[in-house]
């Protein structure tokens, strides 16, 4: 059974890292066992159980508690699984990259909802945010790893294969067809969070009050942790020059960074990230390191953390101005000036000395 198809919607390391939870490295004590790849402690009527997983081309650890905690990681580990060959973009092996290769197809449930959740993120982001990038990736080298600046002429041949609204779609039908040969879609800068997402579902399904996902560094969290405080997710220094910038303190959120420090190279002297900006096929140059986005929807923060990366400082502000009700969020600036959305101003904990809170025009 399939979970979260029905509702709208990182140790320091990667984007964010919960800095509270206790790892299960190390000796066990009687209290515990290994159940294939999980780890489970007993501690009297609460059991905690534990896995990790590489998926999605990155590492992913899940951590429950509960008298379910076992099942619930269990099928958590079997939905991580099931969405990494279902989404893949450049494997025939699955859904998304059967439609890839053939250029037309019919769409799974979970398909369907990504596809209509970017339409509509692509919509309201005034095409910032766009699941057409594929082609322009691959030819960057971002996929593959062969990194390369392409030349203008390829990027100006490439860039009509990302129009999203070259895509047909029948939502009755589940049918979608690419109008253009050679265009592809990759669910990359939203399957994680909606992974997340489909886990808290399981958590709930489960009975599980406390928990917490690290996918490569998207973190979405389950109720507090069991003493009764918030976890607490580091928020990593996209320079790499600190450890992390601060710390978060949440409960039932998702807290999603992405930043142009992941997959990086350097050609004559020049820095070149992976976040696209759909309207000129290059890296996006907005005067942010990284963009953290905090919100209930995991599938919503992966989407906007990097639409707004994309949009740049000025625009993101914008457009959480209008959207406040629906996230919050912490931008570093390329000075490392670290602006916070007025939702976080008691929930962030930084040593650096350039925080400024950002409140909404009217109070």
């Amino acid at each position: 059974m399939k979970y979260g198809k029905n509702r709208w919607i990182s140790y320091l390391w990667i984007a964010g890292i919960v800095i509270g939870s206790l790892g299960l490295s190390g000796c066990k004590s009687s209290s515990q066992k290994e159940e294939g790849s999980i780890v489970v402690e007993n501690k009297g009527k609460k059991t905690k159980a534990e896995a990790s997983i590489f998926a999605m081309d990155t590492f992913m650890t899940i951590t429950a508690y509960g008298t379910q905690a076992e099942e619930a990681v269990q099928e958590a580990q079997h939905e991580i699984e099931y969405l990494d060959q279902l989404l893949s973009a450049g494997s025939s092996d699955g859904e998304v990259g059967e439609i890839n290769q053939n250029g037309f197809g019919s769409c799974s449930q979970d398909t369907a909802y990504l596809l209509e959740r970017s339409f509509e993120l692509h919509e309201k982001t005034d095409g910032a945010f766009n699941v057409m990038m594929y082609p322009l990736m691959e030819k960057w080298g971002f996929i593959s790893g062969d990194y390369k600046v392409p030349p203008q002429e390829a990027i100006d041949r490439l860039l009509p294969l990302t129009d999203i609204s070259k895509v047909s779609y029948d939502s009755k039908e589940g049918k979608i067809q690419f109008l253009e040969k050679g265009m592809k879609i990759d669910f990359g800068g939203i399957a994680k969070g909606y992974t997340s997402s489909c886990i808290m579902d399981i958590f709930e399904q489960y009975n599980i009050s406390s928990g917490i996902v690290n996918l490569g560094g998207n973190v979405q969290v389950k109720g507090k942790k069991t003493d009764g405080s918030d976890w607490r997710v580091g928020i990593r220094d996209p320079k790499g020059e600190k450890e992390y910038l601060g710390i978060l303190s949440v409960s039932d959120k998702a807290v999603i960074t992405s930043g142009g420090y992941e997959r990086v190279f350097e050609e004559n002297g020049v820095k070149y990230h992976h976040i696209l900006d759909p309207k000129t096929g290059k890296p996006a140059q907005g005067g942010l390191d990284s963009v953290t986005i905090v919100c209930e929807d995991g599938t919503l923060a992966d989407g906007l953390s990097t639409s707004l990366f994309v949009m740049g400082f000025e625009e993101a502000q914008n457009y959480w101005m209008d959207h406040s009700n629906e996230f919050d969020m912490i931008l570093v600036a390329n000075d490392g000036t670290i602006y916070v959305t007025e939702g976080l101003e008691d929930k962030f904990e930084s040593q650096m000395t350039k925080v400024h809170i950002i409140r909404q025009k009217n109070k």
